[in-house]
């Protein structure tokens, strides 16, 4: 295969990682666009006549019906290329598809009502439904079952995991112990949230409304037609909100919350990758090695972290863009300025970013292998960690200074276990509560860490998700690899 174009693209995203997010050119490439617009057109020719039946219009056969709806079902990079033809005259990017149309229907029974092609229109009518049927398409078909795959497999890591204890890290210092599966267990619940909200609370809108959103044209033309009434049925057809009150353009707030909502998410993987990494430093996780793989130009022995690395990095372009485009978008100058027209090109790169984010991060959880000896060796003679426990039972009974009292004996100091069973043995308590701390361990102080991943509930599997999460892959965690569970 020809590489020429990849090895010479300004982009990384059309060049290096073209065969990653390839498939997103479906929604966001020109060509998608040019398909999403002549979508809308069709459609609002086609409701004109056999809804709506204005004066003028006629009844649609079904042999014209499946010959318009052709003209986008069938488009290809040589009706592309058609239409970039018509645009060097037009000057004028949706013009052109209106007149590419026009141009399928010449020497057709439907040519002679060629004028009803962008009928009462302004070019963002069929824009802005344009990309909010592309947006839409993308949130539906690739980024809900890929984030529903990938925080199936966290989850499984987690219940995998439950058990394995592990010293925390608060400010980068030996802490309360955890285990493994329930700091899997807490991106998990923060990933769900964010995508209960952003699939249940934003609602992609789209507005066909006219020049200034009043009707003008439309009521001039037919005065008798509830126009506000065929918007929103328009509008629903596309399974899209009718926004009502607009001025030329449909003001994207609906867009700026899913971006800022794909953004949290975001954050929240960064966080993890970053904590991932670190767990790597510190030896928590081995990485499963690949044959012929090299870890670093000079030192063979090396295993790099490159997959969290490289989702970081991905995670942060998408979200400078993802960022611009949620402050900007809702902006626009008096009825109408087309700085948002640029922008709006550059959603493809945005959540294609993000979405070779996520394959990056997935990639790097399947090759994650619990270091158990490594975490043992962690916490053994760690007895400072049980000054915590300590001190809290003796606060319950009233005795005067605890705190301070273990702070003396374990403040930057090595302490063993002896001195801890000495004190416990000299406290004025209890002998239940004596022995309980007694018994304690740094590996086993660790609190409800294994009945919280137990008791959790993943309501992922009742938002999409194919309820058998890993099946397609072994559990291999490479999410997106199927079309079913993402996993």
């Amino acid at each position: 295969m020809d590489d020429t174009h990849s090895l010479l693209a300004t982009s990384p995203l059309d060049g290096r990682y073209a065969d990653k997010v390839g498939v997103l050119s479906q929604y966001f490439s020109e060509a998608a666009l040019m398909r999403y617009r002549i979508l809308i057109e069709i459609e609002w020719f086609i409701f004109l006549f056999n809804d709506l039946k204005l004066t003028g219009t006629k009844r649609l056969k079904a042999i014209e019906l499946r010959d318009l709806r052709s003209i986008y079902e069938e488009f290809d990079v040589i009706a592309a290329r058609r239409v970039k033809e018509i645009e060097k005259t037009t000057n004028h990017d949706v013009k052109a598809v209106e007149y590419y149309i026009k141009e399928n229907l010449k020497g057709k029974s439907l040519e002679k009502f060629g004028e009803f092609v962008h009928f009462a229109c302004t070019s963002e009518d069929i824009n802005n439904l344009a990309y909010s049927c592309m947006l839409r398409d993308f949130m539906e078909r690739e980024y809900y079952p890929l984030m529903y795959g990938l925080v199936q497999e966290l989850y499984l890591m987690a219940v995998k995991y439950k058990k394995i204890p592990m010293m925390a890290r608060t400010h980068g210092q030996t802490a309360t112990p955890t285990t493994v599966g329930k700091e899997f267990l807490n991106v998990v619940a923060r990933l769900e949230r964010q995508l209960k909200n952003l699939e249940g609370g934003n609602f992609i809108m789209g507005k066909i409304n006219g020049a200034v959103g009043n009707y003008n044209a439309h009521l001039v033309a037919y005065p008798k037609v509830d126009w506000q009434g065929v918007s929103k049925k328009f509008i629903t057809s596309l399974g899209l909100v009718p926004n009502l009150y607009t001025t030329q353009i449909e003001p994207h707030d609906c867009m700026a919350d899913v971006f800022d909502g794909i953004k949290r998410i975001n954050v929240i993987l960064i966080d993890m990758s970053r904590d991932v990494w670190n767990y790597i430093s510190l030896g928590y996780f081995k990485q499963k090695v690949k044959k012929g793989e090299v870890g670093s130009s000079t030192m063979p022995h090396k295993v790099n972290p490159i997959d969290f690395e490289n989702a970081e990095g991905n995670f942060g372009l998408a979200n400078a863009l993802l960022i611009h485009m949620g402050e900007k978008l809702p902006i626009s100058r008096m009825q109408r300025d087309l700085s948002d027209s640029t922008v709006e090109r550059n959603i493809g790169s945005a959540v294609s970013y993000s979405y070779l984010a996520y394959k990056s991060f997935m990639k790097g959880v399947s090759k994650l292998e619990v270091n158990k000896q490594a975490l043992k060796d962690d916490l053994k003679d760690r007895w400072e960690l049980l000054a915590e426990p300590v001190q809290v039972v003796m606060r319950k009974h009233g005795i005067e200074g605890a705190y301070e009292k273990l702070k003396e004996l374990t403040r930057g100091k090595t302490v063993t276990k002896a001195a801890v069973a000495k004190l416990i043995k000299s406290l004025e308590i209890p002998a239940a509560d004596k022995n309980r701390l007694l018994k304690l361990t740094p590996e086993t102080y660790v609190g409800l860490a294994e009945k919280l991943v137990d008791e959790y509930e993943l309501d992922i599997l009742n938002m999409g998700g194919c309820g058998n999460p890993g099946s397609c892959c072994g559990g291999g965690g490479d999410c997106g690899s199927c079309g079913g569970c993402g996993a």
